[in-house]
């Protein structure tokens, strides 16, 4: 009588060996792109990926959010970023109609984190000069936050054509026209601030976040430092001054365009 055989336990990793062993595939949640399967989990016992953490509506928009600050706006689909919610696309469309509304509802978020930025007042306190620059910084700090998506304040389509981003709601603008009037600027003025605000505002941030990655169209043609050096050489002054061009001033910059803004306004107060 031989030997007694022994008996093998199996173990959850003695398992994902001996299917590897006899060419058998695990079945898994996801396949092998990461894609979840809701079918699969079923029949594993687990929960379906959309009964794990609950969707809704501001969680697939921040979600797109963080996935254009990582990997940017034009590789964002709703395939994608199903997957990093672990949910099939189509269970995206419940809360979320399409990628246009997607995009339109990502700039609402950009615009609330300015109500929600303390130091941005809803309306004048210490003089229309201190209201304005405290408005500016709070867009700027929104910008310097999420600069691959900022460029949509300017893209998307605004409430009414007459609104100017990066202040393109409705609300933002009555917050400044009502500002402004109440610290005692005529009707043409309130406008004509508007105006003179937010094309220093756009322009001067469009720029900054260009060069923190931003895909910004036609503007996005700032060196990145790869350029072949022998070129240079047909252009001697810019060879010279080319460490100074490429150094970061932004800051100093804005608050030196914006006091002369302020002036500028300030102006414009007194003529109309």
């Amino acid at each position: 009588m031989g030997a007694p055989r022994e008996e093998r336990v199996i173990t959850p990793t003695d398992e994902g060996v001996d299917a590897a062993t006899t060419g058998e595939e695990a079945l898994t949640s996801t396949d092998a792109d990461g894609h979840p399967d809701a079918d699969a989990a079923i029949v594993l016992g687990e929960d379906p990926p959309s009964a794990r953490v609950p969707l809704d509506r501001r969680r697939i928009v921040l979600a797109a959010l963080d996935h254009i600050e990582e990997s940017g706006l034009p590789t964002l689909t709703m395939r994608r970023l199903g997957t990093r919610l672990g949910v099939e696309a189509m269970s995206l469309y419940r809360y979320v109609p399409g990628k246009e509304e997607l995009l339109d509802a990502v700039v609402d978020v950009l615009l609330y984190d300015m109500h929600a930025d303390p130091e941005v007042f809803a309306s004048p306190t210490a003089g229309w000069q201190d209201f304005l620059q405290r408005l500016a910084h709070g867009v700027r700090r929104v910008a310097l936050a999420h600069p691959k998506s900022f460029p949509l304040v300017a893209s998307r389509p605004p409430e009414a054509p007459w609104l100017r981003p990066p202040l393109r709601s409705l609300d933002w603008v009555e917050t400044f026209l009502a500002g402004l009037c109440a610290e005692g600027f005529s009707d043409e003025a309130a406008v004509a601030g508007y105006r003179a605000f937010t094309g220093f505002l756009l322009g001067h941030l469009l720029l900054e976040v260009s060069t923190l990655g931003a895909d910004i169209g036609p503007l996005d043609v700032l060196d990145d430092g790869e350029e072949d050096n022998a070129r240079l050489r047909e252009f001697p002054t810019v060879a010279r001054l080319r460490r100074g061009l490429g150094q970061d001033h932004a800051a100093a910059e804005f608050e030196v365009a914006l006091e002369e803004l302020l002036n500028r306004i300030a102006a414009i107060r007194v003529e109309l």
